[in-house]
């Protein structure tokens, strides 16, 4: 082949470098990324954590939907605005509950989105308290299931079930 034609789409030439050799064989491999398996049994606290994580995702998906199903059966002042927001919601609602399912499969990532649902949902049940009326009941269950994820998830018997644990120096 000159140097003027190309090789066929399909076709890749293998130089020296990329095949392995005797002595990559033999090499050590490298340990993995990735964080081991949990061993044994979740803890209570752990499990309780998710499955309160969950239910505010829940919870947020049962609010998008209604909003849209609001959109169909009422006549928004704006339709953009109120199909926008039912949609803000469901969006907002896939955090909670990957963080949920993060707490039950025992993955350390899980605890940063799972404190950060807790402490979003502090000003949203402000704003419900504010807003009176059974709004108010409303606002103290968010809260109250918002603290006691945010302590279960905190709690060192759960932290360490993730394997987070203090930092070597």
């Amino acid at each position: 082949m000159s140097s003027k034609q190309s090789a066929p789409k399909g076709a890749r030439k293998t130089t020296r470098a990329s095949r392995p050799t005797a002595k990559d064989a033999a090499a050590p491999s490298r340990p993995s990324r990735t964080a081991p398996e949990p061993s044994g049994p979740r803890p209570r606290r752990l499990t309780a954590a998710a499955v309160l994580t969950a239910l505010e995702g829940v919870a947020l998906v049962v609010c998008g939907v209604t909003l849209l199903v609001l959109v169909l059966t009422d006549k928004p002042d704006s339709m953009r605005q109120a199909v926008t927001g039912g949609l803000t919601v469901l969006a907002l609602a896939a955090l909670p509950l990957a963080a949920a399912r993060g707490l039950w499969l025992r993955r350390r990532w899980s605890r940063g989105p799972a404190m950060i649902t807790q402490i979003m949902a502090m000003p949203v049940a402000w704003t419900l308290f504010n807003g009176g009326g059974l709004l108010i009941a409303g606002a103290v269950v968010l809260a109250l299931v918002a603290v006691a994820a945010l302590g279960l998830v905190v709690n060192p018997t759960a932290t360490e079930a993730l394997g987070i644990g203090p930092r070597e120096t």
